[in-house]
């Protein structure tokens, strides 16, 4: 693996406006679209590597220490690190979220990691000039409960959409499988309770969904495509705008060792020989496209290009964002 600097695209970085997590946001540019990542969340996910990932090696991990710690794993702690955050596109006039993180004031009862948050998230939205009402689209690439959190937000004591104005692309294959009515029987169990009540439902009734299937085309440059295995509605957004390439993976990879070792799932896919064969199809695909692929959850410089190596594959290079420093 290598760690050299990505070179494609514009980097800017306005400063370091304080935020709930005294982090920098920051910008690339790839063809005519702009992309901006907002953090909610950096730091333990409270499970060690061998929970997490039970399928990579000890040996990967010790082997990987020296560029994995701190932005990807706690060597100190043996804990994985990692980010929630959500990607802000501008694309032909719109606004666009990928993904919309935790949320605030939300009950997990089985995910106390995620469980009543107090962010500053909305704010640091403002920061970089989107507010509540600007946002077009929202994209869910699938229903876990940290990719949904801020659909809604808690009003008195309703669930309302926290974006008035936006179409909310959910996949229907996770809709009908999160919809507790259906009786689906999750791997993850009861770490998703809720969420689809205070974080789905009530956007579905305000008429604010739109649920697609196998593929849906946003614009010109954006397109989602099914990508299930992870959860069965998972999806990644593919980015195609001048030469410029991008693939937002959602958690087809929640760790870069997952791209050294792409047969290794997480301990959170719901069909795992589905899920292995999607994320080798998508880091394929990104390898041959010279994407940059963009997972929901790298801490760090947050995406990465990818080339082959043998029958897996390696980093080519990071992408400039700014890694959280922990001073504001």
């Amino acid at each position: 693996m290598t760690d050299t600097a990505y070179t494609r695209g514009t980097r800017m970085v306005p400063g370091k406006p304080p935020n709930s997590l005294g982090l920098r946001m920051e910008q690339i540019q790839l063809g005519n679209i702009t992309i901006t990542r907002v953090w909610e969340y950096f730091g333990s996910v409270e499970m060690t590597p061998a929970t997490f990932f039970p399928e990579i090696p000890k040996g990967v991990w010790d082997d990987g220490a020296s560029w994995l710690s701190p932005h990807f794993l706690d060597s100190e702690t043996d804990i994985v690190n990692s980010a929630i955050q959500t990607w802000v596109l501008r694309s032909g006039g719109k606004t666009i979220l990928v993904d919309t993180g935790v949320g605030n004031h939300k009950e997990r009862p089985y995910a106390p990691v995620w469980s009543r948050l107090e962010t500053g998230f909305l704010a640091d939205l403002a920061r970089i000039g989107v507010a509540p009402e600007d946002v077009d689209i929202v994209i869910n690439t699938h229903l876990h409960i940290d990719h949904v959190g801020w659909n809604t937000y808690l009003d008195g004591r309703s669930w309302v959409p926290t974006f008035p104005n936006a179409t909310y692309l959910m996949p229907k294959n996770d809709f009908d499988f999160w919809n507790p009515e259906n009786g689906h029987k999750p791997l993850l169990g009861r770490g998703n309770q809720n969420v689809f009540e205070d974080s789905v439902a009530p956007v579905h009734e305000a008429g604010q969904t739109l649920l697609w299937e196998t593929s849906h085309q946003i614009d010109a440059d954006l397109r989602l495509d099914a990508a299930p295995g992870h959860t069965p509605g998972s999806s990644v957004l593919t980015l195609a705008s001048g030469t410029d390439r991008a693939v937002f993976v959602g958690d087809l990879l929640h760790n870069p060792v997952q791209i050294l070792e792409p047969d290794a799932n997480s301990c959170f896919c719901e069909n795992p020989a589905e899920a292995r064969a999607t994320r080798r199809q998508v880091l394929g695909r990104a390898v041959d496209d010279n994407a940059l692929v963009i997972p929901a959850h790298l801490g760090g410089h947050g995406a990465a290009e990818v080339v082959r190596d043998g029958d897996k594959f390696a980093i080519k290079g990071w992408a400039p964002f700014a890694p959280y420093t922990g001073q504001g």
